[in-house]
């Protein structure tokens, strides 16, 4: 019969005078993170740098667990008193003092409205569809081929087209890059409508350009597991620099319009437009709510 360990033949361990009980120090949490880190960087640079992430995540993981099973690593460590008097030479209570009423910053005071996201959005794919147009003029002789292109992104049939078809006009192919090329552009414009007033310093030069150099190079990591053979079909110098015309119009356009206040410390019904008794103003000629 197998020997049963002494702490659970008698009970857990008795507690000792002046001690505590601590879990003892491990590395296994460092190297779970590691792990987690270079896995996700590996979608930037190679896929061995993942699978070592791979690997050192299985190893973070079962090394913390044997941490505590089958039964936890802990560590006695002496309790050492420590008598402690505050002493102040102050005899009163200094209190900071506050701006009329205000007891919270609301960041940023001032914004775009969505109004202005939505035209940075749609001036910028603007800008994008000319410089695409212009690399399948160059490419090609075809302004369709970046948009047969665009389109086979969520289009699967525009992939199937031969090298000379990519080169025509498809109506089916056409709708669907518009539709996508009008989306996306108008969701990334209200983006920037709202990142752009919380960069105090050069919102253009962070929004227009390095933004659109990191989305670049997110998908082109993703878009090489995803859909290789669209993913060979993509010039990337000019994909990135028609990211960058989109970016650094879409800011243009949306930091040259009128800012409003932020409304979020506003109740709902005031943002909303629904009339509440005693948090709406009076309407002109009327008698004040209560």
């Amino acid at each position: 019969m197998a020997t049963q360990p002494l702490a659970d033949q008698f009970g857990p361990r008795p507690r000792m005078d002046g001690h505590v009980e601590l879990p003892a120090p491990t590395v296994w949490p460092l190297v779970l993170a590691f792990g987690f880190t270079l896995v996700f960087a590996g979608l930037l640079t190679s896929a061995s740098v993942s699978i070592l992430g791979a690997v050192l995540s299985v190893a973070g993981s079962v090394g913390w667990f044997r941490e505590v099973f089958p039964k936890e690593h802990e560590e006695v460590l002496q309790i050492v008193p420590e008598d402690i008097s505050i002493v102040t030479s102050r005899h009163l209570v200094e209190r900071l003092p506050v701006a009329g009423e205000q007891v919270r910053a609301w960041l940023p005071i001032e914004t775009y409205p969505i109004s202005a996201g939505v035209k940075g959005g749609l001036a910028g794919s603007v800008a994008m569809a000319v410089l695409a147009c212009t690399y399948g003029l160059l490419k090609t002789g075809s302004i369709w081929y970046p948009i047969n292109l665009l389109a086979a992104s969520v289009y699967a049939q525009s992939l199937k087209l031969s090298p000379g078809q990519l080169n025509s006009f498809h109506m089916d192919s056409f709708l669907v890059a518009l539709v996508l090329h009008g989306l996306v552009s108008t969701l990334v414009g209200l983006l920037y409508g709202a990142m752009l007033p919380m960069v105090p310093r050069h919102p253009i030069l962070l929004g227009g350009m390095i933004g659109p150099v990191l989305w670049t190079g997110m998908i082109y990591s993703i878009l090489s597991l995803l859909n290789p053979l669209l993913e060979s079909r993509i010039d990337w110098v000019w994909f990135t620099a028609s990211q960058i015309a989109f970016g650094v119009v879409a800011g243009l356009v949306v930091v040259r319009q009128s800012r409003v206040r932020t409304r979020e410390n506003m109740p709902f019904s005031v943002r909303a437009g629904i009339e509440a008794p005693g948090l709406m103003p009076p309407r002109d000629g009327g008698e004040k709510r209560l």
